[in-house]
């Protein structure tokens, strides 16, 4: 598995502790590849700004408005779940206000929930929103091992 990290905007690029947090990412893909037994291939993490995801969101879904993430999966010649993440830094700082929780748990939960739709877990259904919500603090759980 390979997990790139692209910054699209500079108030991405200046917000980020970008060591520690790569580490950390790539500590949540491992736990979600061994719990969810999946293979991933290349994986792209692309963070942005409202603008990015927002004509993202309009051009490939038609829904125009911002997200805190978009996630394209793709399967490769070999069999592995590849795929690219679109994570709109300021939607989800909006939300860790929203929700009162903090920025870092935030994105962690958003980064766990774009993987567990590269796992093919799905959030348009009452039921599959907590099958997904249940996974993902689960796995929020565990990447505080990482801290």
């Amino acid at each position: 598995m390979k997990i790139n990290f692209i910054f699209k905007s500079l108030i991405v690029k200046s917000g980020f502790k970008k060591v520690l947090f790569r580490k950390k990412v790539r500590h949540i893909a491992a736990r979600i590849v061994s719990g969810e037994n999946t293979n991933f291939g290349n994986i792209n993490l692309v963070f942005c700004d409202d603008k990015f995801i927002r004509d993202y969101n309009n051009k490939y879904l038609g829904h125009d408005y911002e997200t805190d993430i978009l996630t394209f999966p793709d399967i490769n010649d070999e069999g592995k779940t590849e795929g690219e993440m679109l994570i709109s830094v300021e939607t989800v700082n909006s939300n860790s206000m929203k929700f009162k929780t903090n920025y870092d748990e935030e994105i962690c939960r958003v980064i766990i929930h774009g993987f567990l739709h590269l796992c093919g877990y799905k959030d348009k259904t009452t039921s599959e929103k907590i099958k997904m919500r249940k996974k993902e603090n689960f796995y929020i759980k565990q990447s505080e091992d990482a801290r």
